[in-house]
Formats: C-alpha cells, sequence, structure tokens
C-alpha cells in the first residue's frame, strides 16, 4: 500500500502548550540546529528490518516509508494561558535555560489560541485564554476555523492534532456518544457528556485532521467519534502516552510470563509535582488515570488462561503530587513474584523519569504516523500505533494489545505493508526445509 509523498509543510497543532507540548516543540526545534538528538524517536533513530536475515537490510523507519522532514513542520496550539511556548517552556523548567535561549527567537513566535475550557473537567486548573460560545457545538466551529486559518497562515498542505492537554474527569461512555446524530446534538445542548477534548476531537475529525489523544480523557474512543473517522477518512489513535511506569509494566510483564513466574501483587505508587501532578490531585481527575493504568496488567497476563500463575494478583496503583519535584516524576514498584514450588521472590524498581521527557518524542512519532496513515488512505482506529499508549483503542469487541513487544511488532508490519515489504512472521519456514 503506497503512500502519497511527504510533500510541503505540515502543521502539528497541540491543545495544551505546556511541559509536554514545549519540550516537544523546543526539542524539534533543537534537533532542526544540530543541537540535539531525538533519542526517545523511532521515527528518527529506529531501523527495521525487512527481507530475509541473510540479506541484513536493516534501513532507518524514515529511509523505509516517507515520513515528513522535521524542517517541514510548523508548531501552532491551544492554551488557557497566554504565554508564548518560551515563556511555558521556562515555567514548565524541564529544559535547561540555556538550550531554550538558544531557539528563543523561534519559541516565542508561538502564541497559543484561546482554548476551549470547563473547570467542571479539570477542577484544579484555572485560566483566562478561553473562548467564549453559547453551545459546544459552536465551540467546535471555533476550533475548525482556527485550522483553516493556521493552515492558511503558515503555509501548510496538511496538519495534525496531538492532544497534550490536562487529565479530565472520568466520563464513562453514555448515550451521547453512540452515533454521530446523538453526538451533535449533545454538542448543539451542551450534554455535560462532552468535555472539552472531545469537543476538540469532533472538530479535528470533521476537518480530515489526524488526532491523537495523549491524555487518559474520554475523547476520540467513542462510537460516534469512531463512524466520524470512518466518515471522513481521518485517521485516529488515543489514548494516554506511555511513559514512565506503565512504559515499564509493558517491558517487564511480559517477560515474567514468558517465563511462567508468578505474581501475587504489584503495587505502584509515583511522585510528581508539575501541572499534571496537580490536576491528578484531584480524585475525580485521578479516576482517569487510574482505569487506564490498571488495565495494562489484566491484559498482559491473562489471568483467566494462567490462574495458578496470576488468578489472585493485587494490583494497586497510587499517584502523589509532590511539588519540589516538578516535572521530574518518580514511579516506584514493588512486585511479589513467586518461582518453583511457590517460593516467594520480589522486584523493586525506583525508576526516576523525565516525564515530558519521555512524553515528547511520542508526539512526534503520533504526528508523523498519523500523516503517514492519512497519506496512506488509512482512516479510523490505528491499532498498530498502539505501541505509544497505555490504554491503546481498538475496535468495538477486540481487547487492546499492552505487551510492548507485540505491539512493536504490528507497528513495524504495518510499516513494512505501507512500503510494499514482506512481512516478518519469524517461523524461517526455510530453515526447516531443503
Amino acid at each position: 500500500m503506497k503512500a502519497t509523498p511527504a510533500t510541503g509543510k505540515i502543521g502539528i497543532l497541540t491543545p495544551g502548550l505546556g511541559a509536554v507540548a514545549t519540550t516537544f516543540i523546543a526539542g524539534v526545534m533543537a534537533v532542526r540546529r544540530g543541537i540535539g538528538t531525538p533519542i526517545g524517536s523511532l521515527t528518527q533513530m529506529g531501523t527495521i528490518r525487512v527481507g530475509k536475515r541473510t540479506e541484513n537490510r536493516n534501513p532507518k523507519v524514515s529511509d523505509l516509508v516517507p515520513l515528513t522532514k522535521l524542517d517541514d513542520i510548523v508548531f501552532g496550539g491551544w492554551d488557557i494561558f497566554e504565554d508564548n511556548v518560551y515563556e511555558s517552556a521556562i515555567n514548565a523548567a524541564v529544559l535547561d535555560k540555556d538550550l531554550l535561549n538558544e531557539i528563543r527567537d523561534e519559541l516565542e513566535a508561538i502564541q497559543p489560541m484561546k482554548a476551549v475550557f470547563d473547570q467542571k473537567y479539570v477542577k484544579r486548573l484555572e485560566g483566562s485564554h478561553i473562548k467564549k460560545a453559547e453551545t459546544k457545538m459552536q465551540l467546535a466551529e471555533a476550533l475548525m476555523q482556527d485550522m483553516r486559518q493556521f493552515k492558511e497562515k503558515n503555509n501548510c498542505d496538511r496538519l495534525v492534532m496531538v492532544w497534550c492537554g490536562s487529565t479530565e474527569i472520568y466520563i464513562p461512555e453514555s448515550d451521547v456518544h453512540q452515533t454521530i446524530e446523538s453526538l451533535e446534538d449533545g454538542l448543539h445542548n451542551n450534554h455535560p457528556d462532552i468535555p472539552p477534548s472531545m469537543i476538540y476531537a469532533y472538530a479535528a475529525i470533521k476537518m480530515g485532521v489526524p488526532y491523537a489523544n495523549g491524555a487518559p480523557n474520554t475523547s476520540c474512543d467513542i462510537p460516534a467519534m469512531v463512524q466520524l473517522a470512518k466518515q471522513y477518512g481521518t485517521p485516529i489513535a488515543g489514548k494516554d502516552f506511555k511513559t514512565g511506569q506503565t512504559l515499564m509494566k509493558t517491558i517487564l510483564a511480559p517477560g515474567l510470563k514468558a517465563r511462567s513466574i508468578g505474581i501475587r501483587g504489584w503495587f505502584s505508587t509515583n511522585i510528581l509535582g508539575n501541572r499534571d501532578g496537580e490536576v491528578l490531585d484531584d480524585p475525580d481527575s485521578f479516576k482517569s488515570k487510574e482505569v487506564s493504568k490498571l488495565s495494562v496488567l489484566e491484559q498482559i497476563l491473562e489471568p483467566d488462561k494462567n490462574p495458578e500463575l496470576y488468578k489472585d494478583l493485587y494490583h494497586k496503583v497510587r499517584i502523589n503530587y509532590y511539588p519540589p519535584h516538578g516535572d521530574n516524576k518518580e514511579g516506584w514498584d514493588n512486585i511479589d513474584i513467586k518461582g518453583w514450588l511457590g517460593y516467594p521472590m520480589q522486584i523493586k524498581i525506583d525508576f526516576l523519569c523525565r516525564d515530558s521527557i519521555l512524553a515528547a518524542p511520542l508526539v512526534l512519532d503520533l504526528a508523523l504516523l498519523l500523516d503517514l496513515a492519512k497519506r496512506t488512505k488509512m482512516s479510523g482506529i490505528q491499532e498498530w500505533l498502539s505501541f505509544y499508549l497505555k490504554s491503546p483503542q481498538t475496535k468495538k469487541g477486540l481487547y487492546p494489545m499492552h505487551d510492548i513487544f507485540k505491539q512493536k511488532e504490528k507497528l513495524e508490519n504495518t510499516l513494512r505493508y505501507i512500503a510494499d515489504e514482506e512481512l516478518i512472521n519469524h517461523l524461517g519456514l526455510d530453515y526447516y526445509t531443503d
């Protein structure tokens, strides 16, 4: 399946210009100027095997498929604060000031558009740089107009949207989310089960702009959005960037399962002090994150299929707001495991990570790969991008795949498919036949 060439400029728009988005934007600018390296980005650093092992073909991902070059990216976004991207990056205190000052001119040129925001959905935040309208549909139309104007002003050929805003309160799927008609009626009538992130998703999808949700919000992962995405030929992916503690779980849990090691308990706690930590200090916002994080182990370990090893697993997740740590999140895991004859052992992890440093390359990859999907005429849920997400979106009736190694295999085979290369299944049948 051939993709059309990545000609012209692409605008990457982020609802939310806080720590994650500014780290992503400043990072790409630093790489473009040769003063940084895009570590953590599969599209920029990764290689992929093509053909048989004997052929020794391992091109970079960016050489296998036609991805947009970093020099052709234009940045924009919305925020509830008026700070330009330089000011926001300074406030986030993720990147060194010396680095930010080297690209200050570019960062200061990016001014946020007024955001769609309602404090009912993010109780710990207040902002004044906010759009006003009588209905949520009018807010969606205002966002669409923002996208049109941004595209024209910046001479962009294509746009992509990646949600980098805060975690909203937990909203379970309801009747308003079931069809395009019910969703649009809800937008016209200000239905309370339609949060701001869903308004952004609706606006992007209807504009044909690929959309990824980097938070655990109920956003594009409802039946109405999936229908809309198919109708308008828009690729979508969600939800919640896979960073930090959950990244470690999706690496370690498959390994323990592969060796049939039992797990009795997995206790996880986090401390972080950035805007995300402050938002998650609210129980209703934490509920969204908890649902996202708790589903990982159950899917990987499949306790119903492996009852002797995992049936009684106790899994607990906590997040604590600790301002002194800023963006430097710390994740502690205590894992009680059992081996031969049921003898107990323990694994302890203390991951002193930088949340936005881990998330920034995911924003870049999701944007470039969703753009690739759009140019390959792929629409709807892009399950092959589960590799980047804590709570991957799937087609109705399918469970999400959380094992990072299976996710990477699916992603790589999709890239091979797009490049008209043979898929790899590792059977190696030629080894067993003459």
